[in-house]
């Protein structure tokens, strides 16, 4: 069996809702205004990093006090509704004075731009994609009063700025699991949020060989993806994750559907 046809039979088996929990992702299905959801997907992807259950509980401990609209809260001109500042928040290497700033910028951009999928777009149309990234990061953190985050990376530093890859995909993929909201930007200038997953299935296809999580493997990756579906080439990533995340999927099983469409059943990994 082909390797598009493995990868495609994968997509329409697992790329479902019923399949999304446990994955952060989830807390987005509460904003159908893409105005929120770009909000509260920036705070979602910035603290995916660790374990699933910690990320969703810091998750819920900045949006649940900003109720059902982050952003018409966050419009306000005056700025002072309790919640904001995130009193008391961390988790992890990040502080709630980190985030509301983040918080309180975005907001800020919103006003100016419309919305955040506005200005990426308007970036998107004049540079290539990593630097419309790196631009986009510098202009949440300019805003924010921030040098940097622990939220955002930038491809520039040589990162593979997984969480914010995934964000994208969230907010500029719309199917059964990515919610979307972003429809100006084209799917297939996405690249693949690079996690262990998704680290190991691009080793096993032949795709990378390197160990080194970093911005030349997502390049590479997404590159072999690319090749196969260059409209949008991380169509698989969700499909491909959930096995190792969900206890009802087995590493072994995927290992063994992937190697069964290699040539010779062998990896180039």
């Amino acid at each position: 069996m082909e390797m598009r046809a493995v990868l495609d039979a994968l997509y329409e088996r697992l790329n479902r809702r019923c399949f999304v929990s446990p994955d952060p992702l989830e807390l987005l299905y509460r904003y159908p205004d893409p105005l929120d959801r770009e909000l509260a997907g920036l705070v979602v992807s910035g603290l995916s990093y660790g374990r699933v259950a910690s990320i969703l509980k810091g998750a819920r401990a900045v949006l649940d006090p900003l109720g059902p609209s982050p952003a018409a809260l966050l419009a306000d001109p005056d700025g002072r509704h309790p919640s904001v500042p995130c009193p008391g928040f961390r988790y992890r290497f990040t502080e709630g004075r980190e985030v509301a700033a983040l918080l309180r910028g975005a907001a800020a951009l919103q006003a100016g731009h419309g919305s955040l999928g506005t200005l990426f777009a308007g970036l998107s149309s004049r540079m290539d994609h990593s630097e419309a990234c790196d631009a986009f990061v510098d202009a949440l953190h300019a805003a924010a009063g921030l040098s940097s985050s622990t939220l955002l990376s930038k491809p520039s530093d040589g990162s593979a700025c997984k969480r914010l890859h995934l964000y994208l995909r969230w907010m500029v993929r719309s199917d059964d699991v990515d919610p979307g909201g972003w429809k100006a930007i084209g799917r297939e200038r996405l690249e693949v949020p690079l996690d262990v997953h998704m680290h190991a299935a691009g080793r096993l296809l032949g795709f990378t060989d390197r160990r080194s999580a970093d911005r030349r493997t997502v390049e590479e990756i997404t590159r072999g993806f690319r090749r196969m579906t260059p409209e949008d080439p991380v169509k698989y990533d969700f499909a491909l994750t959930r096995f190792g995340i969900r206890s009802d999927l087995r590493v072994e099983d995927l290992e063994e559907e992937l190697l069964g469409c290699l040539p010779g059943g062998g990896s180039g990994g």
